[in-house]
């Protein structure tokens, strides 16, 4: 049965495998994390809801999650939040960077 985002649990227990620390910042992940750093979000990269799929659905930190929101990946990337913290695409998740590079121009 899919998630209240319409991920399906077998997507999901595969996520939570891979994704071990924000796919972004890189912070890992503590269960009851006490800051929103430390908490898991699901994320699309790709801000389409339509696309559920394991280069789509990632786990990111809350942080990064509330800063990206909808806006396009590659545009948040250049963002200050993303400069303040240091993320920077080359040092994204593989599954970020298999995103940038797979992305139609």
């Amino acid at each position: 049965m899919p998630n209240r985002w319409n991920i399906p649990e077998s997507l999901e227990r595969e996520v939570i495998a891979r994704d071990k620390a924000c796919v972004y910042c890189s912070v890992r992940f503590v269960a009851n994390g006490a800051v929103r750093r430390e908490r898991a979000s699901w994320e699309h990269i790709v801000n389409d809801a339509r696309i559920v799929t394991r280069e789509n659905i990632a786990l990111c930190c809350v942080g990064c999650n509330a800063s990206k929101g909808a806006k396009d990946l590659e545009l948040w990337l250049g963002s200050n939040y993303c400069r303040a913290w240091g993320i920077a695409p080359e040092a994204a998740a593989p599954v970020v960077r298999d995103a940038i590079r797979e992305r139609p121009r």
